[in-house]
């Protein structure tokens, strides 16, 4: 089991950007691989009180995302991270944000988010329980 040396998982809250009207999600370069996108996504943290407080406080650090939590999407644990994932409804976004410099942002449609998010599975998987995947059959 890898924990990556700690004795409980990390807590990490993603928020799923979503420009309803439009039905686009919002995505963003990873800071670690710049080729790379993923879904605004941070450790929780004790000032934030509520998971979906870091979900938010995620959003607007990563992609300037300011919005609405709207609506619980799931829990996926692993051994090393347990990930709460939120849908945001987004109302603006900031023209410069804390990590402006370190990322792009895209809006997509939810075939191509899940086409360039499917390098990291707990993302996708988040993404197709989210309000916008298609109705399964």
């Amino acid at each position: 089991m890898n924990t990556k040396g700690r004795v409980n998982p990390r807590i990490v809250c993603c928020a799923i950007p979503i420009a309803r009207a439009a039905g686009k999600v919002l995505v963003i370069t990873s800071r670690k691989r710049q080729d790379r996108w993923v879904l605004p996504k941070g450790g929780w943290e004790q000032s934030d009180v509520v998971l979906e407080a870091a979900a938010s406080r995620e959003a607007l650090e990563e992609a300037g995302v300011r919005g609405s939590i709207t609506r619980f999407v799931v829990t996926i644990p692993s051994p090393s991270t347990t990930y709460h994932f939120y849908e945001l409804d987004v109302s603006t976004l900031d023209h410069d944000w804390l990590e402006s410099k370190e990322r792009r942002r895209e809006w997509v449609d939810y075939g191509e988010a899940i086409r360039r998010i499917s390098w990291k599975p707990e993302l996708a998987q988040g993404l197709m329980l989210s309000s916008l995947a298609p109705p399964r059959r």
